[in-house]
């Protein structure tokens, strides 16, 4: 009879501990059914007109497609993207305001004494979105074509080539860093307040050489504005083929690969981020997505890729092989 009494006390205590964990995760099953039902913001933390900025508003529609509700673009540009980024971690854990970044948000730890936000402690992961190997171009009118020329222009004239890039830290300055290490050169950086006026003064003539991503460059490849050198890595581009990789002229330790990724704040319930997971996965295998990345030079990653834990393992990639070469480099944190 004891032993009878101890089975009905356990179970009683069993059934009220399952019903307290039904309630506490019933308001979890319910944002999740509700989500999204007002519109959402996508911040994007750079200047409207870059091909950051392009690459968002692609997403920002494929995901508007897709959860059914309006996806506004938010550009609160500043301070190498740490403005726009706090932003993000400081809004409500709720799915509404998200943010869509790229290397950046691995290397500003190594570009500031003191961030306002942990890189990796206040977002939530959702999904890397788009894959972009780097390009370097030249102006119109640039001595060298080939790049057996280009290599051993740049080694005898280091002292007069301007070399452009996007900022301190920025993608394009990562890849100026690298390719000046493959070469062994010190070229005269130029660094501009985004891609938009680096791309612009190239096209002018005003500066010679910029190793940038591929949603800039390719674009005005094409036009004819400007002339691509080599593909910044092992492999050609598939959107310009006939333009060799620079290691087929057996240069190595120049291999860059631009990822934008999708991160929410911090304490997101896991249901929100499922389906946002989910709109993200269907947008990268969106044919016209895809159609509308290419025409900017740019893969959306293969769906697999489309997940809160390759995007976390990148940015953790990033962080080990990309803040060491800054560091080398003798970037001083602001």
């Amino acid at each position: 009879m004891a032993a009878l009494s101890v089975f009905r006390a356990l179970r009683t205590h069993f059934a009220a501990f399952a019903t307290a964990l039904g309630l506490l995760a019933a308001p979890a099953l319910s944002v999740a059914q509700d989500f999204p039902n007002r519109p959402l913001t996508l911040t994007m933390p750079y200047a409207p007109g870059g091909p950051g900025d392009a690459i968002t508003r692609v997403f920002a529609t494929s995901l508007q497609k897709f959860l059914g509700q309006q996806v506004v673009v938010d550009n609160p540009a500043g301070a190498s993207g740490t403005i726009g980024t706090a932003k993000v971690a400081r809004s409500k854990p709720d799915g509404y305001t998200l943010l869509m970044i790229h290397v950046s948000h691995a290397t500003n730890g190594a570009m500031f004494k003191s961030l306002p936000y942990n890189p990796v402690d206040d977002f939530e992961p959702v999904a890397r979105g788009t894959s972009g190997p780097m390009v370097i171009v030249a102006r119109q009118g640039f001595p060298a074509t080939t790049v057996p020329e280009f290599i051993q222009f740049v080694r005898a004239n280091a002292d007069k080539i301007s070399l452009a890039h996007a900022g301190v830290g920025s993608a394009s300055h990562l890849c100026a860093l690298m390719m000046m290490s493959a070469l062994k050169v010190k070229l005269n950086e130029v660094p501009y307040k985004g891609t938009a006026p680096a791309l612009a003064d190239l096209m002018g003539g005003q500066v010679d050489v910029l190793c940038d991503q591929t949603s800039g460059t390719v674009p005005q490849v094409r036009s004819g504005r400007i002339r691509a050198i080599a593909a910044a890595g092992k492999n050609r581009l598939p959107q310009l083929p006939d333009v060799p990789a620079i290691a087929e002229a057996g240069v190595d330790g120049l291999d860059i690969n631009i990822s934008f990724g999708l991160y929410a704040p911090k304490g997101t319930p896991k249901p929100v981020i499922d389906k946002l997971v989910d709109a993200m996965k269907k947008s990268v295998t969106d044919p016209d997505t895809q159609a509308r990345l290419e025409q900017m030079g740019v893969a959306a990653v293969p769906v697999d890729q489309a997940t809160p834990e390759a995007l976390r393992a990148h940015l953790r990639r990033e962080i080990d092989t990309l803040v060491p070469l800054l560091i080398r480099a003798g970037v001083q944190p602001n």
